[in-house]
Order: C-alpha cells, then sequence, then structure tokens
C-alpha cells in the first residue's frame, strides 16, 4: 500500500539531550508500528514529534499525498480528565470537529458516522452517559469511537490497552484490525510485549541512545531487548522461553 509518512535522518529528545539520531524509515498504509522503549528512552518525545508538538533535533518528516488534515490520536488515559461535563455522544462527535463550525451543529450525515462508530466501538448503548460514570474500559471504548469518527489515515495509540480487560482488550483490537484493512497506518505505544508480537508488522525499539525499525520478528530479539535496556537477561530468557513453549507471557517495561 500506499507510504503515509516518511521520517528522514531523524533525531529525537531535546537541546542537550539527544536520545536516538539518524532514524529513517517509512510508515505504510495497512502496516501497525509498535513503539517500545524504557522509561527515559523517547516514546514521548517521538510521539509528540509526530503530532508536531516539538520540532526535532534533526530530520523530517515528510507526507508523500500531503500533511493530512489531522491524524487520529488516543493519548494516555492518565491524561484525560472524565470529571468534563460531557456525554459518551458528545465525546464522539469531537472526532468530526472539523466538520462543523463554532456555532453549527453536526448535520445528519455527521450524527450518522457518531452513532455508527459508538455501535463500532460498543458504547452506543450508553451514548448519553456522562463521562464521570464510564469505567476505565467504558472510556477507553468512547474514546476509540472518537478516533473512528475522526477518519484519519494515520492514527496514533498511546498505551491502548492499559486499566482495560481482556474482553475490551479483544475488541479494540478488533477496531485496530479493520482500520489495517482500510489501509490506515498505526503507530501504537505499548508497555505489553506480547500483544505486540501478535497484533503488528513493524516495531520501533527505543532504548540505550539507539533507535532500531524494521519487522517485529527482526527487532524484538532477546539480544536486542537486552542491549536496549528493554529486558534484563533474566527476563528475556523467561519471555521467549514461555513463548517457546505456547503460552502467553506478558511483559510490561517502562
Amino acid at each position: 500500500m500506499a507510504t503515509v509518512l516518511q521520517i528522514r535522518h531523524l533525531s529525537i529528545g531535546y537541546p542537550g539531550l539527544t536520545l536516538a539520531a539518524r532514524l529513517s524509515f517509512d510508515i505504510d498504509g495497512g502496516t501497525t508500528l509498535a513503539v517500545l522503549g524504557a522509561n527515559g528512552s523517547g516514546k514521548s518525545t517521538f510521539v509528540k514529534m509526530l503530532l508536531g508538538l516539538l520540532p526535532p533535533l534533526a530530520g523530517q518528516f515528510a507526507w508523500p499525498a500531503g500533511r493530512p488534515r489531522e491524524i487520529g490520536y488516543l493519548a494516555q488515559m492518565t491524561e484525560f480528565d472524565r470529571r468534563f461535563p460531557i456525554r459518551v455522544r458528545d465525546l464522539a462527535a469531537m472526532g468530526a470537529w472539523r466538520g462543523f463550525g463554532l456555532w453549527s451543529g453536526l448535520d445528519r450525515a455527521g450524527r450518522g458516522r457518531v452513532a455508527a462508530a459508538l455501535d463500532e466501538a460498543g458504547v452506543l448503548p450508553i451514548a448519553d452517559q456522562p463521562l464521570h460514570t464510564l469505567s476505565g474500559g467504558q472510556l477507553q471504548r468512547a474514546l476509540f469511537a472518537r478516533v473512528i469518527v475522526q477518519d484519519a489515515p494515520l492514527i496514533l495509540l498511546d498505551e491502548p490497552f492499559a486499566a482495560v480487560d481482556q474482553t475490551t482488550e479483544s475488541h479494540l483490537l478488533s477496531i485496530i484490525r479493520r482500520w489495517r484493512a482500510d489501509g490506515r497506518a498505526i503507530v501504537l505505544v505499548v508497555h505489553d510485549l506480547s500483544s505486540v508480537l501478535d497484533h503488528c508488522t513493524h516495531a520501533l525499539l527505543l532504548g540505550g541512545g539507539v533507535a532500531t525499525h524494521g519487522p517485529v520478528e527482526s527487532v524484538l530479539t532477546p539480544t536486542r531487548l537486552v542491549a536496549q535496556g528493554y529486558l534484563s537477561e533474566s527476563q528475556a530468557a523467561w519471555m521467549f522461553r514461555a513463548g517457546a513453549a505456547n503460552a502467553d507471557p506478558k511483559v510490561a517495561h517502562g
């Protein structure tokens, strides 16, 4: 599929602190890129650069088809204030804010898009509930509905499975698979390595002043995970031994 974003000679970090340098790769439609690394490795910095909130130390982002009007973005739930006095339906409708003016609401087609997104995310029956009444899993589904409404070619999900149960995680993964089938590019910041191995095509591993990109199976090897500070040697030995025994290892880090 077509390339959505080209990253060329990118240096990640802040003035006086380079976390990774000379990173070049493409993000194509129909792929899911997992971004991993221990605390302080540059994951959050990379996210801010993708969103245009922080300039690169060097290098650039190039958009072959032109920069999209917006990037679909789901922040960590810890950054969201659920006391905000709106309903689930209103939260999802925020994904279409570019489609209506300050003093006008959504038209019938827009309302239909919102309802379809709420239904796909599994929160249509609670569409009129205020956010403060939701469980963590319900809120995450509502936030996914907002991203669905955004209808963006590049979708950035920051820790989307934190504090949700396995049923909700499975449902959200089905939405991600549908996005991939639609030809969208997904960037997924995760802690849980097993989710990466099962559902992502590519990985970006940050740590130790190095950024390694490539297919999941070539990047997330025991040697590289240890060398870049993501796992200890004992964690890597246990995890890959357990994986070989057909277990479902879940190693949270950083």
